[in-house]
């Protein structure tokens, strides 16, 4: 019981140094892209500083490499003009790198003109923290048509996602109802520890106390993929979480009730340690 409760104080504390702070890393980056497809040029601006800088890596069919400046004034002149197809572009990933008032953030996409594939690359972000909040202070991407992600998904994902974001989010939150509602009477919450196997009502009784504070943990999903059961009443998935132990693992279980609600029933955390460094995390456990 030591070493759990001592990883779990670790995993609710540390995600309010770096976690919780992801997540408003990330808002300059979610309003531009829901400003775009609303077409609200307004909500595009205040993402960005002023001084923004706006560049795209383009290469040509004999492989020269140019780099374009754009200005945010045409940008955001564009984005409010009205569009015969809506503006959508798909964000798969985010990769986050902070020191204090200075972030990085990289992302593959996907751009979309109403329902047709544009092209894809990679979004990198430089962000800056100000009194306001995080603002964009520089854009570059690269451009492409090839080998670029789909939005093909089952339409049931919908529902599933929407779940397992908004469980993600009480979390960061510190939002215990919506959290611990998600969870199924029966279920079993399983953590990084070897000792964290947790029953629910072990698991709220234990971890209360730390939705008291503004952030109880903060992960960011950066990618999902769910399955179904032939009769469609049981999910399984896994996904991919940036946390403060770097990347993570999930996958749970999750079952609809009678009323056709889906209840998250398991559901297990693992950090991921890349095959290069197995090796080197073997060695720290023999030292322990």
């Amino acid at each position: 019981m030591t070493k759990s409760i001592f990883s779990f104080l670790l995993l609710a504390f540390f995600p309010i140094l770096l976690g919780a702070q992801d997540t408003e890393i990330l808002k300059p980056i979610h309003q531009l892209f829901d400003g775009m497809r609303a077409g609200d040029s307004t909500a595009v601006r205040n993402a960005f500083m002023p001084t923004v800088l706006m560049e795209t890596i383009s290469t040509s069919k004999e492989g020269k490499v140019t780099v374009k400046e754009g200005e945010l004034l045409d940008f955001v002149t564009a984005v409010g003009t009205p569009h015969v197809a809506q503006w959508d572009e798909k964000i798969w990933s985010y990769k986050i790198r902070k020191d204090k008032n200075l972030a990085t953030v990289w992302t593959d996409y996907t751009f979309y003109l109403g329902d047709k594939l544009s092209h894809c690359g990679v979004n990198s972000f430089t962000l800056v923290k100000h009194l306001s909040g995080w603002k964009i202070k520089h854009l570059i991407d690269t451009r492409h048509r090839e080998n670029c992600q789909t939005n093909i998904t089952d339409p049931r994902d919908e529902a599933i996602n929407q779940l397992m974001d908004n469980w993600h989010h009480a979390a960061a939150t510190g939002d215990e109802t919506v959290f611990f509602n998600t969870l199924g009477p029966e279920s079993i919450y399983i953590g990084t520890d070897a000792s964290e196997r947790w029953t629910k009502t072990e698991f709220e009784a234990f971890a209360l106390k730390y939705f008291e504070r503004d952030t109880a943990w903060a992960f960011q999903p950066l990618e999902r993929k769910i399955y179904y059961s032939k009769k469609g009443d049981v999910a399984w998935f896994n996904e991919t979480l940036d946390t403060w132990m770097d990347v993570c693992r999930g996958s749970g279980i999750l079952e609809k009730d009678t009323s056709g609600k889906w209840i998250l029933q398991h559901y297990h955390l693992a950090i991921a340690v890349p095959n290069e460094k197995v090796e080197g995390y073997l060695e720290l456990l023999k030292e322990e």
